[in-house]
């Protein structure tokens, strides 16, 4: 039994290996169970390796980015070395900063010289009662309707797009060289702002300041007499020193505002 046994063994060893050769020859994949050995060879379907990070804690750990708490920007790599804001954070930090800027003297004679590029004009106008204000946003025109079916037109700033508004509101407060308090909201939008800056000639509010409501919004003076006739404000109405002065004069606390 033994001696038959190994006569067996080199015929045993002869048909592997000539299983083998012709499983190479027919290119037989090798069973990774991922396809059904059907006795056919296909073409295998290679893909991308996985990725592989660095085992670095600074990749478990929040990253902030320009101080972005999110963590959208994650450089573990350091391929990119984020640089600090050259301007401050806005003022809703605690720790910020605000940059100190000049607001420059309070001078109604200086004020007068800034002269509107739509000079002010008396037209016909009619609807609405005498000492009510209308703001067409459309046309950049202010109307403050007199008695006699005219009003007085003058040139204006209004808001740029998505910072209109339309409706009626009354003037709540009158200031004369008003200092200024750019919102939270604003601040978010321009941290270089100063968190308060007092009436001046640099003063972004102008000579005068005629407050609507309990709102945000004012007609006011301003220091770029070049931007009357545009939409640049942040919903505000901008008019020319001299015009916002020549307004001021002529309307009361009370008053109508009617924003079309």
């Amino acid at each position: 039994m033994t001696i038959a046994r190994k006569a067996l063994l080199p015929v045993l060893a002869l048909l592997v290996i000539g299983g083998t050769a012709q499983a190479q020859e027919w290119g037989y994949p090798p069973d990774d169970g991922y396809y059904q050995d059907d006795g056919l060879s296909r073409p295998r379907q290679w893909r991308d390796p996985q990725p592989t990070y660095r085992a670095d804690r600074s990749f478990e750990e929040p990253y902030d980015y320009q101080e972005d708490p999110y963590g959208y920007y994650g450089d573990q790599d350091g391929d990119v070395t984020p640089g600090r804001r050259p301007q401050r954070q806005a003022s809703i930090d605690p720790n910020s900063v605000s940059p100190n800027l000049d607001s420059g003297t309070k001078d109604d004679g200086q004020a007068m010289l800034a002269r509107s590029p739509i000079p002010r004009t008396v037209v016909p106008f009619s609807g609405y009662s005498p000492g009510t204000i209308v703001i067409s946003t459309k046309e950049k025109r202010l109307y403050l309707v007199q008695d006699d079916g005219t009003a007085l037109r003058y040139g204006i700033g209004v808001g740029k797009q998505g910072f209109t508004w339309k409706g009626t509101e009354t003037i709540s407060r009158k200031a004369e060289w008003p200092s200024w308090t750019p919102p939270k909201e604003m601040i978010a939008r321009r941290p270089e702002l100063p968190d308060h800056m007092e009436g001046g000639l640099n003063n972004p509010l102008g000579a005068r300041a005629l407050y609507l409501g309990s709102t945000l919004y004012r007609i006011h003076g301003t220091n770029e007499p070049n931007t009357i006739g545009r939409a640049v404000s942040s919903g505000c109405i901008r008019m020319a020193n001299p015009d916002v002065m020549d307004l001021y004069q002529r309307v009361g606390v009370g008053a109508t505002v009617v924003v079309l």
